[in-house]
């Protein structure tokens, strides 16, 4: 081949390449998103808007399996994506304190009181954790207060119990069960 013929002969092997390429781009377009094809016309109704309710449902899930250590990664997790959100603040706090982690638990209190106020949810929450830190006459407040805004609410009930039964135990201290 000539040097001439050579170079026709690429400038055609290009524009036969480039026609493909478009083509091809061109029939990928038929099912884009602004396509009016069947499938851009799809019910979206049951898609869910907020994208952090996920960390939120898989943390609630694991906390149920007392998996506390992933259900607070999971807490954390959704409040980086909404740092506001008050199911994500109590689900951190409460795995907090199942964690022992006292420290991050009352931050999440404190966060969380401005946003939840005088809820039912709060003072159950902050009244169990007191209970766990051993502070029951906090724990009492914080439970009466929930009974107060909702008698019929079986967690508040259960929770006065639950501190019923924890006066009944007999106190000791550290050093108490040496030597068993």
């Amino acid at each position: 081949m000539r040097e001439g013929q050579s170079r026709r002969w690429g400038i055609e092997m290009g524009r036969a390449l480039l026609s493909i390429f478009i083509v091809f781009a061109l029939s990928s377009c038929e099912n884009s998103a602004f396509s009016e094809n069947f499938k851009s016309l799809a019910d979206t109704s049951n898609r869910e808007y907020y994208p952090s309710d996920d960390p939120i449902v898989v943390g609630k899930v694991l906390f149920r399996d007392e998996a506390y250590g992933r259900a607070y990664t999971k807490f954390k997790k959704a409040l980086d994506v909404y740092p506001d959100d008050p199911a994500a603040w109590l689900g951190f706090a409460a795995s907090a304190d199942m964690l022992r982690r006292f420290d991050r638990a009352d931050y999440a209190y404190r966060k969380l009181q401005p946003i939840i106020g005088n809820r039912i949810e709060f003072h159950n929450n902050y009244g169990y954790s007191l209970l766990l830190r051993g502070d029951l006459m906090g724990a009492r407040r914080h439970f009466l207060k929930a009974y107060e805004i909702d008698p019929s609410n079986e967690y508040a009930a259960n929770n006065l119990e639950l501190l019923r039964n924890s006066v009944s135990f007999p106190k000791r201290a550290a050093g108490d069960l040496k030597g068993i």
